[in-house]
């Protein structure tokens, strides 16, 4: 975290016009990078307990204690990962106000690093919370024609959804006397008090997921956003909530949930069905993808309530897969074709295959991970997924296995119209260059953890099955 502050600072000394403005940015990012790289090294992986914990100072009430286990060092990794991405993205599309850009993406790093590394519930929703700042700015600021309508969307709806964690927070507080997250683990609610508890907690995650009717925010902000911008809110943001699950819901009110589960997963297959199918009928690529996205969330919330520990493991693999897989489309789409023809209208491309052949086999690639083929990591997760699902309820489980074929469906007619399908417009002759240097990195990195990851799991696998098998178990 030391990194992007420090690069925040250097920010702020420097002046605007500053031609290493970019670079400062890109440093800090690398450098949490090789720091969580050197984390995930050194972590003992068959020790259930917190790591490398550090108490940051005393509030009266609160001790602030950050520290990792075998779960949050691969969100944390994930973060990493994509925030230097995410400075490459916009590398030339951002051009005023462009240091204030990258402080709110710095900003925003250190924030979600604190949501993962916070051993605290009450500090968790601040942190949780302070999300929404950076991301109202990027989107308002840095947005495309309704940046104004649809950052207040993302700021009303999850603002209002986090209010019941904030009153459930408030209610365990002066039940347990305290919000640390070893004393909550250790207490034994009664029945009541986790039914209350799970209805306002649940209500906050399931507007972050976001589940049906909730989910109006999550399309607007991804349409209206800038790259950079989508790229964060897929990857990392959209994970807060399956993160909170592991952390607040599942250890703490497990009597609730486990008696509820139907519940969830009604609202779960119907989020997967009407996403794909809204998916299906969409003309705007990039709310094809935003779509694609509610529809893997809800997967990977089914599994996570699964109380099945392959379940489990596959909702964290598939919110890992998505990160990665949703990145790169987004890049594919709202920063390639988007720069070169200023369109989102998916009958506008036809047979890109035969002027950025490059381009059209990543992208390919990235269409076939993000319908869950095999040696890909998305499918990993997704079978464990559902698997999962199945287990616990088996009707409810086998409706959300539809997400396999309408998944495939939507990614490969979006596929099929943009670089196969037809003849190519003449301007593309002009407009449409292949892959830069600098674009081509990016996808490769991206596809990189991707197929490896997906053709050997066990990397992940290995390092998280102590920490979800104490979840269920304890």
């Amino acid at each position: 975290m030391l990194a992007p502050i420090i690069g925040i600072i250097i920010l702020c000394i420097v002046d605007k016009n500053n031609e290493k403005i970019k670079e400062i940015g890109l440093i800090s990012t690398l450098i949490s990078l090789i720091i969580s790289l050197m984390i995930f090294i050194l972590f003992d992986f068959s020790n259930i307990d917190y790591q490398f914990v550090q108490e940051i100072r005393k509030i009266e009430g609160i001790n602030m204690y950050m520290g990792i286990d075998g779960i949050s060092i691969h969100f944390i990794m994930l973060t990493t990962i994509i925030m230097p991405l995410v400075i490459l993205s916009n590398w030339y599309s951002i051009s005023d106000n462009q240091k204030w850009y990258i402080i709110i993406i710095l900003s925003l790093e250190i924030l979600l690093l604190l949501v993962f590394l916070i051993l605290n519930i009450f500090l968790f929703y601040i942190f949780f919370e302070s999300t929404l700042i950076p991301l109202f700015l990027l989107i308002g600021i840095y947005g495309s024609n309704n940046k104004i309508r649809a950052s207040f969307y993302l700021f009303l709806y999850t603002l209002t959804g986090s209010l019941f964690l904030l009153l459930a927070i408030l209610y365990i507080l002066t039940i347990v006397g305290g919000t640390d997250l070893d004393l909550l683990f250790k207490s034994n609610l009664n029945y009541n008090i986790q039914l209350i508890l799970f209805v306002g907690i649940f209500i906050a995650f399931a507007v972050k997921t976001p589940v049906i009717f909730l989910n109006t925010w999550l399309l607007k902000a991804h349409v209206e956003s800038p790259l950079g911008g989508s790229v964060i809110l897929a990857a990392i943001v959209l994970k807060l909530s399956l993160y909170g699950i592991f952390r607040l819901i599942l250890p703490i009110i497990p009597k609730a949930y486990i008696n509820y589960t139907y519940f969830i997963y009604v609202i779960g297959v119907i989020t997967i069905i009407y996403a794909s199918i809204s998916t299906l009928r969409t003309i705007d690529i990039k709310e094809l993808i935003a779509y694609s996205s509610v529809s893997h969330a809800a997967v990977y919330l089914l599994a996570s309530f699964s109380n099945v520990i392959q379940g489990i493991e596959g909702s964290i693999l598939l919110g890992l897969g998505h990160g990665f897989v949703s990145s790169g489309l987004f890049i594919c789409v709202g920063g390639i074709l988007y720069d070169r023809s200023h369109t989102r209208l998916i009958s506008v491309y036809k047979g890109l295959t035969q002027i950025i052949p490059l381009f059209s086999i990543m992208f390919f690639i990235l269409c076939l991970s993000n319908a869950g083929t095999p040696l890909s990591l998305n499918f990993v997760g997704e079978f464990l997924s559902l698997f999962g699902s199945f287990s616990r309820l088996p009707l409810l489980g086998a409706f959300a296995c539809s997400s396999i074929v309408l998944s495939a469906a939507y990614t490969i007619y979006m596929a099929n119209k943009t670089i196969f399908g037809g003849t190519y417009s003449k301007s593309f002759l002009i407009n449409m260059k292949d892959l830069s240097k600098r674009e081509f990195m990016l996808l490769i990195i991206l596809l990189f953890f991707t197929i490896i990851l997906g053709i050997y799991p066990n990397i992940i696998l290995d390092s998280i099955g102590f920490s979800v098998s104490s979840l269920i178990y304890t």
